[in-house]
């Protein structure tokens, strides 16, 4: 099934038509977000584009631990 709902980049306005918005002249794009598949061939492509965008926390395990361990030093007193 193809969208037949468009929505202006510039205005916001929703429209039918598939090239530009009719009131402001703007692009025009699907407003509905991509169908969902737990079958997800680019999973791995999205994730990777995100890391690279540092969009998504690298090493987080790894701080938590560090914390956790500053805060033991730091009741026990120990160095």
């Amino acid at each position: 099934m193809r969208w037949l709902m468009r929505k202006c980049v510039i205005c916001g306005r929703y429209t039918l038509s598939r090239d530009k918005c009719p009131v402001c002249g703007g692009e025009v794009r699907v407003p509905h977000p991509p169908r969902f598949s737990p079958e997800d061939k680019y999973l791995k492509y999205r994730y990777l584009m995100k890391k690279l965008a540092g969009l998504l926390p690298v090493g987080e395990e790894n701080e938590k631990e560090e914390k956790e361990k500053k805060r033991m030093v730091a009741t026990t007193g120990q160095t």
